[in-house]
């Protein structure tokens, strides 16, 4: 428990230290958001400018503490690998759009984060042997090898797309996957048998994140970028199959899926009917529109993270006791 105090602690103080240089770094580099009216909202234009790719800094500081700290082994490797594999991703995609004001294509990020998913599903299967998915309240049910890679892969893409998609309010998405992470935390740390390292590399991420909030909150100094947002969530993704309870993830990380479904349901309805049923999504966009402000909301939005959060570990715990 010490240890992942410590992991918590040292990666904010690392986070807070750095991050000044760091955006004195990509000011001088030029990486400032561009907001694109097609795909944001007008009144976010103010936003433009504001040095961007703050997940990267983040990354590199839970990677190199990870490897200070010895907790890379089996159960975190997979998590590492693909925060690392989608964050360089997701700053590739935020340089070319610094530069450019136009980033990587849907499709091509699809294509990368789908691989990245891929390689961590069949390690993961291969080396845990996993052929079964805990179902909350019910217990472990068996399940084909290849349908689990299925179901892993399906998770990694979905939780890094719906981070990203939250990702939209100074201290939003930040402030929601900090909860997610600690929940993750919590159950590797009581899971049967205990996963230390697995809880350490949680510790160090919701740490790194605190930190950067620090930054973020309104008005933000710094923006998580698709560098964080898509890194952070595919790991996420992947720590909730390693721990076993990756069914718990839609509850853990709900403000994620909320936020997907109002972009999946206004697409939907827009083709199907013409009409829209949110004034502008993701949902975060629409509160803005009846006439909340961005603290508001993003208070808001940590409260309900927090409470799924924490039903999440209840719910662990329930399961647990079943079985």
């Amino acid at each position: 428990m010490i240890a992942i105090v410590q992991a918590l602690v040292l990666a904010f103080v690392c986070v807070f230290v750095l991050m000044p240089a760091y955006l004195r770094l990509l000011k001088y580099a030029g990486f400032g958001k561009r907001v694109r009216r097609e795909f944001g909202p007008e009144w976010h234009i103010v936003k433009e400018g504001t040095p961007t790719m703050g997940g990267l800094l983040l990354t590199g500081i839970v990677i190199v503490l990870a490897l200070l700290l010895d907790a890379v082994d089996a159960s975190t490797y997979a998590v590492l690998l693909a925060l690392l594999g989608v964050t360089l991703l997701g700053a590739f995609d935020d340089w070319l759009n610094a530069r450019t004001g136009d980033g990587i294509s849907a499709r091509q990020k699809l294509l990368w984060q789908t691989g990245v998913a891929i390689i961590s599903a069949i390690y993961l299967q291969q080396h845990f042997a996993f052929n079964s998915l805990v179902v909350p309240f019910v217990g472990e049910v068996p399940i084909a090898p290849i349908l689990w890679i299925v179901v892993a892969v399906v998770a990694i893409v979905a939780t890094s797309n719906g981070v990203n998609l939250t990702d939209g309010l100074d201290g939003l998405s930040g402030g929601t996957m900090t909860f997610a992470w600690i929940s993750y935390m919590v159950i590797a740390l009581l899971n049967a048998p205990g996963q230390v390292n697995l809880a350490i590399v949680c510790a160090l991420i919701a740490g790194a994140l605190v930190g950067f909030l620090w930054f973020n909150v309104h008005p933000a100094s710094v923006i998580i970028g698709d560098a964080g947002a898509l890194g952070f969530g595919a790991a996420l993704a992947v720590t909730g199959l390693v721990t076993g309870h990756v069914l718990l993830l839609p509850l853990i990380g709900i403000i994620f899926v909320v936020e997907t479904g109002s972009v999946i349901l206004q697409v939907a309805s827009v083709k199907l009917t013409g009409k829209r049923i949110f004034l502008f999504t993701p949902i975060h966009h629409h509160f803005e529109r009846l006439g909340w402000g961005e603290t508001q909301i993003t208070f808001r939005f940590w409260i309900i993270g927090a409470i799924g959060g924490i039903l999440g570990i209840v719910t662990f715990l329930a399961t647990r006791a079943q079985g």
